[in-house]
């Protein structure tokens, strides 16, 4: 049997802080609106949709269990341009044909740029 990923859901502590981060700096599409307790964002060129959850107190986030990565052509040119509007990565990695540099989202998840899917074998 086939299954595709077509939701990562993110718990946060302050819901409208982490759609936004999605949105602004990873081109997510949402209308920041509350719906049976979650915010959704639409990828704007495929992939999975993200839902965001408040978190319970009890939760603790920001765990490495779990790592977004999100696909890109240029990690260099990628990371400076969010570098310009405040996002902090770490320095660029350089694996088996490919770059990556990582980050954190505003309830410290793992959040990941990589060229993985564009290397050429």
């Amino acid at each position: 049997m086939d299954a595709s990923l077509g939701t990562v859901m993110i718990y946060a502590r302050n819901m409208e802080k982490t759609a936004d981060f999605y949105s602004k700096y990873f081109n997510f599409q949402t209308t920041g609106e509350v719906v049976d307790g979650l915010v959704e964002l639409l990828p704007n060129s495929g992939g999975s949709s993200i839902l965001i959850h408040q978190a319970a107190k009890s939760i603790k986030l920001g765990q490495v269990a779990v790592k977004l990565t999100f696909h890109v052509e240029n990690v260099t040119k990628f990371k400076s341009e969010l570098s310009e509007l405040g996002v902090k990565f770490g320095p660029i990695h350089k694996a088996n044909g490919y770059e990556f540099s990582n980050t954190k989202d505003p309830d410290g998840n793992s959040v990941s740029i990589s060229s993985r899917a564009f290397r050429h074998q």
